[in-house]
């Protein structure tokens, strides 16, 4: 026979302590909208991941966890990567604004055009930028 008392109370008067927990239990849970406006504002240029997490109640390993299954997510969709682009539809009635001129900024080398989508390459552009660009625009439903 064992003399262990299960217990919290050392003197064995039979009394326990019970502790009340109130509000929802078990694990947290976020919708996939709230998971995908945190991962967008934590890939923000001045994002600190951290802070983000905390506004959203979750932790940095959570937000990083995030944005993995989201990167994943899109590549199995086949969604080429963001490649920040200028384009200019010339079917369109409404037009994207033209980028701000630089000062003595040289002309562009190459002026491409899919379907209704014109790109313009400079003679310093990254090569691996412009192919993606147009491997995206290609693939792009207005290209055809």
């Amino acid at each position: 026979m064992s003399r262990l008392d299960p217990s919290l109370e050392p003197n064995g008067s039979g009394l326990r302590r019970i502790e009340v927990i109130t509000g929802a239990g078990g694990r947290r849970r976020w919708s996939e909208d709230e998971k995908a406006l945190a991962v967008e504002e934590s890939l923000a240029p001045d994002a600190v991941v951290s802070q983000v997490a905390h506004r959203h109640g979750a932790t940095p390993q959570q937000l990083f966890t995030w944005r993995r299954e989201a990167r994943r997510r899109a590549e199995a969709e086949g969604v080429p990567p963001f490649v920040p682009a200028i384009t200019e539809n010339s079917g369109a009635a409404v037009r994207a604004p033209a980028p701000a001129p630089k000062t003595e900024a040289a002309a562009p080398v190459v002026e491409i055009e899919i379907g209704e989508t014109h790109v313009w390459i400079w003679r310093d552009a990254d090569i691996g930028m412009a192919t993606a660009i147009l491997r995206a625009l290609r693939t792009s439903p207005g290209a055809k």
